[in-house]
């Protein structure tokens, strides 16, 4: 055997050793699409009983023990954000760093809301496309992660509306 076909050859046969060493990207047990898909359609019917107007969401938040999450960056929280809302952006949704926010309570009542929530379109809450507004992923996760007792801001409202209360001095509110 001349050779370039003996390393062409070595080539081959190293490749076919060591093809089964790496896993089919299909096969990741870690990423589960279809397992995604059907958790979204579990909570379609019960996401849209859970939509509040600006009204209910105030006298929701002002109960004791309600959360008011706020899962946009931390810059942009840092920037402005609903008064009483804590931070937690929705990159960093783990068991425990949920826990770690929300508490033991798996019951506890949250609050949710995003910058598709506000008409005005101005930073922080610049309007994000409508099938990608942060409240739907949030949503399925929080289900996901066996939080039920979820509430979502379901209306569009003006930033400087007084229900609001919005902190953040670069809006000058």
């Amino acid at each position: 055997m001349r050779y370039p076909d003996l390393v062409l050859t070595l080539a081959a046969v190293s490749a076919f050793l060591v093809a089964p060493l790496h896993a089919n990207p299909k096969d990741n047990a870690q990423i589960d699409y279809p397992g995604f898909l059907d958790l979204s359609n579990e909570v379609a019917a019960f996401r849209g009983e859970r939509l509040i107007g600006l009204f209910e969401f105030k006298e929701r938040a002002a109960k004791s023990g309600t959360l008011i999450l706020d899962t946009r960056s931390a810059a942009a929280f840092a920037e402005g954000h609903m008064a009483g809302a804590v931070n937690l952006p929705f990159s960093d949704f783990t068991d425990a760093k949920l826990r770690d926010v929300i508490g033991g309570n798996s019951d506890r009542e949250i609050l949710i809301y995003c910058n598709n929530n506000f008409s005005n379109n101005i930073r922080p809450i610049v309007v994000k496309r409508a099938p990608l507004a942060l409240n739907i992923p949030t949503f399925i996760n929080l289900y996901g992660y066996g939080y039920r007792n979820i509430y979502e801001l379901g209306e569009i409202v003006d930033l400087y509306d007084p229900l609001v209360q919005w902190v953040g001095d670069d809006l000058g509110v």
